[in-house]
């Protein structure tokens, strides 16, 4: 396969491999239990019994930042599929069928509008906090993206020789967009979505940590960081190390995608190593 030559998104394919593992077995590599608190053991660094240390109501940051994982990256991947369902979707009616098209996109248009973030922290504020409320936010602010993605690539399959074909021959709207157009579609949604992966991790943290986010004392990455904050002098490695599971994770995500496309879009050379 020309993704496995290309060694930097076989090195961000390790880093999300190793992410899901860790959201998939947090019941096994967790030591403690991550809502149990232990006040004798408030703000012990890193040691035999808390590897990654303690925070100010002694639990465990390991078991804390495993847990978290889970939550964290459960909350990118829902996003990720709702986002592809409906952008694509969205993107597919709009690229199309010439009537839905100018509707479509100025609504659109109207959601991209607002910044990402603000538009996820209106949502959420309105809705409450809780990880179905971040997961339609992100979805919310991602959509449009997607759509707008997907509606490009279909302008230009819908006017290929074998689509049109398809259309002398009397094939119905449903068999050419589901037959032809989408498969043919499908690389730079497929890429794009592996951004929104990374975007909707990111992003999930920085609601969680303005306290938007499933509420305490459910862990994720974020709240483990918003926890942390007042106690940075006295116990770093609280923030410390959710902060490096994110920006791994997001690294690996970033990485993998700058890779398929390199290797989906055939104007980009594929880079040997």
């Amino acid at each position: 396969m020309r993704i496995a030559r290309h060694r930097m998104a076989m090195i961000g394919l390790v880093f999300c491999i190793a992410a899901l593992l860790m959201a998939l077995f947090a019941d096994v590599l967790a030591t403690h239990h991550p809502e149990r608190t232990r006040l004798r053991d408030a703000f012990k660094g890193p040691s035999a019994e808390h590897v990654l240390g303690a925070d100010h109501l002694g639990r465990d940051i390991w078991s804390r930042v495993v847990y978290g994982s889970r939550v964290s990256i459960g909350i990118g991947v829902a996003t990720v599929v709702l986002t592809g369902l409906i952008g694509a979707a969205f993107g597919l009616l709009s690229g199309y069928f010439r009537n839905l098209d100018d509707p479509l996109m100025r609504i659109m248009d109207a959601l991209m509008a607002f910044p990402g973030v603000m538009l996820a922290v209106a949502i959420t504020a309105a809705l409450g906090p809780s990880a179905v409320n971040v997961v339609i936010a992100l979805t919310a602010v991602y959509v449009p993206r997607t759509a707008r993605i997907t509606r490009a690539s279909v302008l230009v399959v819908r006017e290929m020789d074998y689509v049109q074909a398809a259309r002398a021959l009397g094939a119905g709207h449903a068999r050419i967009i589901l037959r032809h157009i989408l498969p043919n579609s499908l690389g730079p949604l497929v890429v794009q979505l592996t951004f929104v992966f990374a975007y909707a991790v990111l992003s999930e943290a920085a609601l969680s940590f303005l306290g938007m986010g499933p509420p305490p004392p459910t862990p994720t990455w974020g709240n483990i960081i918003s926890d942390g904050r007042d106690y940075l002098r006295e116990a770093a490695w609280i923030c410390l190390y959710p902060g490096l599971a994110i920006s791994v994770t997001v690294l690996g995500l970033n990485l993998l995608g700058d890779g398929l496309r390199d290797v989906l879009d055939p104007r980009m050379k594929v880079t040997q190593g």
